[in-house]
């Protein structure tokens, strides 16, 4: 895909605000996620179809607007490819929070995203990693581990859903960032939204035993206020991130990205008094000093300070 000229590199600093704020509006999703499927017994399958399809309904006063032209593109592989990655990513997501998994502790795991990518590179496209990637990568891989805590009493199944997450949301992230350079914003976000939809509903069906009624019956009560507030939200975060990275690059955006692990925590803090252990705060500077380390060596190398591989 060809890039116009400095776009990804204008107004980074608007590109900041628009990353941050979509990690307040990630948290407040988060909280309710957790609260609606927890209190309500409202299955992560279902609430996952209802908030991404009713996402596209508050999406289309913007699309009326801009008229079919926000449909057009020349990338349609580069769309499903990366709705099928974000789509598993949300359903090992919610389902995590589903599961009662503290959301500082999804959050903190699924941040171990970008080195998943560096590892998908090697493996798969055959990318040298070097020495400064590859410490990065252990580093975030042992932080995550101390999350995790597979020896602890506390550990199930359910603990790695959120690592699924951030595996198919680091194949999302690239697609995200090579489709913002050549697509307007507003087409990459209903593309989310409306190839979101049916892929959902086959997980929706699959997990009903394909009863149609049951699937789709629409909720009622407080469970359809809460689901109504999570669509909302939802396409305000989705459009807010991608403009982000329309407006900056992703290694500059990827320290603001780091903030959702205090909003996400002082969320869960806030809702549900969950107080996060020791081993998640070393867990999660070890993600973030390795994120950052890796910021700072991308960055040399970048400038030309470094012939050696980072």
């Amino acid at each position: 895909m060809n890039q116009s000229p400095n776009k990804t590199r204008s107004f980074p600093v608007l590109g900041a605000i628009y990353m941050v704020s979509a990690g307040v509006v990630f948290a407040a999703i988060n909280v309710l996620t957790q609260w609606v499927t927890g209190t309500y017994h409202f299955s992560s399958q279902a609430l996952a179809f209802w908030q991404y399809g009713l996402s596209l309904v508050f999406f289309l006063p913007t699309l009326l607007k801009l008229g079919a032209g926000a449909f057009r593109t020349a990338h349609p592989v580069a769309h499903v490819v990366r709705v099928i990655f974000a789509t598993l990513g949300v359903q090992f997501f919610v389902g995590a929070l589903a599961a009662g998994v503290p959301i500082a502790q999804v959050v903190a795991v699924d941040m171990t995203s970008p080195f998943i990518v560096i590892v998908a590179a090697r493996l798969i496209l055959g990318e040298r990693i070097g020495p400064h990637r590859a410490l990065a990568t252990l580093v975030g891989f042992v932080g995550g581990m101390l999350i995790l805590a597979p020896w602890s009493d506390s550990f199930s199944v359910y603990s790695l859903l959120p690592l699924g997450a951030a595996a198919m949301w680091a194949g999302s992230s690239v697609m995200t960032k090579q489709l913002a350079a050549v697509e307007r914003p507003e087409a990459v976000t209903v593309y989310l939204l409306a190839l979101l939809t049916p892929i959902n509903a086959a997980f929706l069906l699959t997990s009903t035993g394909f009863d149609v009624a049951t699937a789709f019956a629409l909720p009622g009560g407080t469970v359809l206020w809460v689901v109504v507030a999570l669509a909302a939200l939802t396409a305000a975060a989705q459009y807010l991130l991608t403009l982000a990275y329309a407006r900056a690059d992703a290694s500059y955006l990827q320290t603001f990205d780091n903030v959702r692990l205090p909003l996400n925590t002082l969320a869960g803090w806030l809702a549900f008094a969950y107080a996060p252990s020791g081993y998640l705060w070393i867990g999660a500077l070890m993600i973030i000093g390795a994120s950052l380390y890796l910021l700072r060596t991308e960055a040399v190398k970048t400038a030309g300070h470094e012939p050696v591989p980072a």
